[in-house]
Parts: C-alpha cells; sequence; structure tokens
C-alpha cells in the first residue's frame, strides 16, 4: 500500500469531517496514518490487519479506564474499507520535546504493574508471526535464499522462546517499547501504537531497548539511563540472546515488505540478512 492507495481508502471511509482539510500523512508502515484536525486516522496496509485492530481500540478503552497516559481512541469501532482497517484517534498536541529512554522505562514500569484486562484477553507477543506475510509482500523483490533463511531462523527462535524461563514476571507488555512510540505532550509522556500490546514475557520490553543499543546506535549513557530508570538490565538475563535474535529475525522480515516499491529498503534489508548470515552483531542497522 502507498500513500496514494491510502489516501483513496481514507477518502472512501468518510470519517473525517467534510471541512478537513490538509489532510497531512504522518507515517507509512504497517498503517498510513493521517493527521487532519483534532483527528488521526490510521489505515490498515491489507484485511489481515483487522482483528488487530479492533484489539487496539479495546487496549485504548482499558488503558483509559487504568489511567496510564496513552493515546485515546475516538471511535470505539474499526472499520474495513475496501480491504483495509480504519480506525481514528483523537490527535494529540504538538510535542513539547522528543522522547528519551527514561521517558519509556517510566510508562513501562506503569504499564508492566498493570492486572491483565478481564473485559477481553490480551494475545500473547508473537513477534515472528508476521514474518511469513512480510516475506509474501517482498516477494519477488528479494532473493528467495534470503526469505527461506529467514523462515529457518525463525522456527529455530520460536522454539528457543518458547523454552525460556523469564526473570520477571509475565503480565501485560507494551511490545514495540521505543521512545519513537513515546509522545511528549503537555501533561508528560504519553503511549502510542498500542497495536502490539500483548501478554507475555516483560523482558520482549527491555530486549527492544537491548538492541537499540547493539544494533541501531543507541549511545550506551541513553541505555545505562534507561535501565536505571527501569531498575534493571535485560542483558542479566539468560534468555536476552533469544529474544534479541527473534526481534532481529522479525526487523529484518519487516523491511523486506518494502523492498518491492522503496531501493532504500531493498538495501537495508539486504545489510541485515548478510550480518545475521555473517553472525556479525557489530554490523549498525539504521531505522527505516
Amino acid at each position: 500500500m502507498d500513500e496514494a492507495r491510502a489516501r483513496d481508502v481514507l477518502a472512501t471511509a468518510g470519517v473525517l469531517p467534510a471541512t478537513a482539510a490538509d489532510v497531512r500523512l504522518l507515517a507509512l508502515g504497517e498503517n498510513a496514518v493521517f493527521a487532519a484536525g483534532d483527528l488521526v486516522v490510521k489505515v490498515g496496509r491489507d484485511a489481515e490487519l483487522l482483528d488487530r485492530a479492533r484489539r487496539e481500540l479495546d487496549i485504548a478503552l482499558w488503558l483509559a479506564e487504568a489511567d496510564v497516559p496513552a493515546v485515546r481512541a475516538a471511535d470505539p469501532k474499526a472499520l474495513l474499507v475496501e480491504g483495509h482497517p480504519v480506525t481514528v484517534w483523537h490527535r494529540l498536541p504538538d510535542p513539547e520535546r522528543p522522547a528519551e529512554p527514561t521517558d519509556l522505562a517510566e510508562l513501562l514500569r506503569i504499564v508492566h504493574a498493570l492486572p491483565l484486562p478481564t473485559s477481553f484477553t490480551l494475545p500473547p507477543r508473537e513477534l515472528l508471526s508476521g514474518v511469513e506475510r512480510w516475506l509474501r509482500l517482498a516477494g519477488d523483490a528479494i532473493d528467495p535464499a534470503d526469505a527461506a533463511y529467514l523462515r529457518e531462523r525463525r522456527d529455530g527462535f520460536a522454539a528457543a522462546a518458547a523454552a525460556l524461563v523469564p526473570r520477571l514476571p509475565r503480565g501485560p507488555i507494551h511490545g514495540d517499547a521505543l521512545p519513537r512510540n513515546v509522545h511528549i505532550g503537555p501533561a508528560g509522556p504519553v503511549l502510542v501504537d498500542l497495536e502490539t500490546f500483548s501478554a507475555d514475557l516483560r523482558e520482549h520490553d527491555l530486549v527492544v531497548m537491548a538492541l537499540s543499543h547493539d544494533r541501531y546506535g543507541l549511545p550506551t549513557e541513553s541505555y545505562g539511563a534507561f535501565t536505571d530508570a527501569y531498575g534493571w538490565d535485560v542483558r542479566e538475563w539468560e534468555g536476552c540472546g533469544v529474544l534479541r535474535g527473534a526481534r532481529e529475525t522479525a526487523s529484518c522480515a519487516w523491511v523486506a515488505q518494502h523492498a518491492p516499491v522503496n531501493p532504500k529498503a531493498l538495501a537495508e534489508f539486504e545489510r541485515r540478512v548478510r550480518s545475521l548470515r555473517e553472525g556479525d552483531e557489530a554490523v549498525r542497522w539504521y531505522p527505516f
């Protein structure tokens, strides 16, 4: 799905006021995210994401009832428009500043203290479940041998992850715990992008930042500030390497879906696969 297709779906959905002008694209990934006036609209890549969109709305209501600082839904129902899920959200104020790892750590402490919701069921964090779909969307744009390698790697890490013994109690997690999913408004840090909320090992949320340090260039002092604010460094846990490997596999396949229309995505995908094949954990990856 490119921007033009997403805009067509948005127009058909009719969820914005007729007077809405200057509809602005904020992000284009699993969802196209548009802002207009006081609203934000998310258009999902395909119909397979409908259940996840519905669950994200349930999560938003649950977090609101628990007074957790998080984005709020403007409409409690998800639409399916021409094969694309569409959800509508209240737009947050302009950010006061970029989110820091310590802001994320503070929100994770709140989320990790929550009991499980009673009105719906949070799924496990199936980190590797999207790999097949992302590789399918990549199609012939990527080397079939690379796709086969990632499938084999996925299966190995899925089995290893299932056998892990966690250090922390299981419970609610964000699932994609990065500073980019924190918005700093006038009232402080707010969680956004709730669609990966899960009930699983809380270590999942902490491995994300460890990988940010190891692969994406997060400075050591920033990572240290994160672990200090949270109260524990997941790298002390013997299972860290397994969850890290699983997330690297998923992150690599996620980039692949953009390869058919974006040469930069293909180059980044090939960089990531090559580093995994060579076992070189020092190769820098770049956000996409």
